[in-house]
């Protein structure tokens, strides 16, 4: 096999699902505007869309899966910290500080990676890798600082952190689980039980408000269902699986750094799309940011694969 073409394949895996999360900022401000806010309903959504899709898929035999004489366990903790933990503590830390500081903290999530995965991988980092892994994150918290808008709790920060730590320890159980599981089933059950999670907690919110007749009526909104599907499809199974192959292909410390590609994307995507404003200090932190990213991956240790690494279907 071609070296610089199988080393590539994940680089553009990071790259698109980058270039898709970046996107789905605004596709959330649509479904959260046209549901009143409803967080866990668009989570919902979303996860639920997302696990039909691929239901149908492995059905129809466009995709296999298979957990024969494999235990899953491992692949429900993953689902437990991410999605569950993480979204649930993502939305009440923006709920509780501004956007900006939220923005500023979820960029700490590669630096919280690459030393969970010295520590519990055992991956070797340059002093090269680590500072552009920095430029990277600077260019986030670049962009964030310069709108700062001061609405912190204490309350707000501990779930962001929590965030933090959750994303970084599914980056570390989906490396692991590469060894024994294809990207495309590590993803089949993220998605399946963040559909059950957000589902059952939806609903209980209905029976308990006496709305359930209602639940899902809100999809008949075009504006909505779009955004949803954008959502579910794009954002959850493509997203979704390109990282979990990344993972499984890339160092975690190196995969994280794509994280904050998603950032500038969202800038772009905004000026683009909703002709929002665009700032100088917006391209320079978006220039910190790509190079940050291109650093990271260039002068990383290159590691042998994983020998029992199972491939992707």
């Amino acid at each position: 096999m071609n070296t610089a073409h199988s080393s590539f394949k994940p680089v553009l895996a990071g790259i698109v699902s980058s270039l898709i999360f970046g996107f789905s900022f605004l596709f959330s401000k649509v479904a959260l505007d046209e549901l009143q806010n409803n967080t866990i309903q668009m989570i919902a959504y979303r996860f639920g869309i997302a696990a039909v899709v691929l239901g149908l898929l492995k059905l129809a035999g466009v995709i296999k899966i298979s957990y024969r004489n494999k235990s899953i366990a491992p692949l429900l903790w993953l689902s437990f910290f991410y999605p569950f933990l993480y979204f649930i503590f993502e939305a009440q830390g923006i709920r509780y500080t501004s956007s900006s500081e939220a923005g500023t903290m979820i960029a700490l999530i590669p630096i919280a990676v690459t030393i969970m995965a010295t520590i519990f991988l055992k991956e070797k980092t340059t002093l090269l890798q680590w500072l552009f892994i920095v430029l990277s994150v600077g260019g986030v918290l670049f962009i964030n600082l310069m709108k700062f808008e001061a609405q912190s709790s204490l309350t707000g920060i501990l779930y962001l952190l929590a965030a933090i730590v959750t994303s970084g320890v599914y980056n570390i159980l989906s490396r692991k689980s590469s060894a024994q599981f294809s990207p495309l089933e590590i993803t089949y059950v993220m998605m399946w039980t963040g559909a059950l999670i957000f589902n059952a907690i939806a609903l209980g919110q209905h029976a308990v408000n006496g709305t359930v007749d209602q639940y899902v009526a809100p999809l008949a909104n075009p504006a909505l269902l779009q955004a949803i599907l954008y959502l579910g499809v794009l954002s959850s199974v493509v997203a979704f699986f390109l990282m979990n192959y990344m993972l499984a292909k890339l160092e975690a410390s190196k995969a994280a750094s794509y994280w904050n590609l998603s950032t500038g994307v969202s800038i772009i995507g905004g000026v683009l799309i909703l002709h929002e404003s665009f700032y100088w200090y917006q391209a320079a932190g978006i220039g910190f940011i790509l190079i940050g990213v291109w650093g990271a991956n260039r002068f990383g240790q290159k590691q042998k694969p994983q020998p029992s690494q199972a491939k992707a279907h």
